[in-house]
């Protein structure tokens, strides 16, 4: 199982889309904080389960119907480089 590291960007994508869903819905957000952290986990075991990302030697999780992890597989660990809204433009 690969350990699990966060980009600075991620981690401020994450608390960016948390703290603006807990503005309207405190339980909602930490619903969704739970799903995020969780969709990831599958693939620190299986780095490969995951589609093929837009950006090439990235994968995507889709952790939920409008959230998004991007995420890298290196040979120590699986390094997660992005959270975003389905519908942003991405790369």
């Amino acid at each position: 199982m690969l350990p699990i590291q966060w980009t600075e960007e991620a981690k401020t994508d994450l608390f960016a889309l948390i703290s603006f869903v807990a503005s309207d819905n405190p339980s909602a957000a930490q619903a969704l904080l739970t799903r995020i952290e969780a969709s990831i986990l599958p693939a620190a075991r299986y780095p490969q389960m995951f589609r093929e990302g837009r950006v090439p030697d990235t994968r995507e999780i889709i952790a939920h119907p409008n959230y998004i992890v991007v995420y890298k597989v290196t040979s120590e660990y699986l390094l997660v480089l992005s959270v975003l809204h389905a519908r942003q433009q991405y790369p």
